[in-house]
């Protein structure tokens, strides 16, 4: 069973900063794409940042685009979404998700198999006052 554990969330003023890490465990899946996905109440849910075991450059929305940094650690169970000049905009319940990844799969099609479907965790809030 494929389990996520988020955290790192919080409120924070305009601009401030926050870090969020997942760990994943459980997973027997060799090739896999991992991100984060956002939903802001009354919003649609939002693939926000994706990477895929196959290497290639990450992908990011356009809305976080210069300001959110992906990385992983090793060995290859923890993700983390570095947050920067962050705007209320960005308040969101922040899901990490996981899923396999198909052969040849990039992370911006890693993205869109993420928001679909795949393992989610139980999200951790991101609050940005004005």
């Amino acid at each position: 069973q494929v389990r996520l554990a988020e955290s790192g969330g919080g409120s924070v003023q305009a601009g401030g900063s926050l870090r969020l890490s997942c760990a994943a465990s459980g997973y027997t899946y060799n090739s896999y794409c991992m991100g984060w996905i956002r939903q802001a109440p009354g919003k649609e849910r939002e693939g926000v940042a994706a990477i895929s075991s196959g290497g290639f450059s990450p992908y990011y929305a356009d809305s976080v685009k210069g300001r959110f940094t992906i990385t992983q650690e090793n060995p290859k169970n923890t993700l983390y979404l570095q947050m920067n000049s962050l705007r209320p905009e960005d308040t969101a319940v922040y899901y990490c998700a996981h899923a396999p990844r198909a052969i040849g799969q990039r992370p911006v099609d890693c993205a869109a198999d993420l928001l679909a479907g795949g393992h989610w965790g139980r999200g951790t809030q991101v609050t940005v006052s004005s």
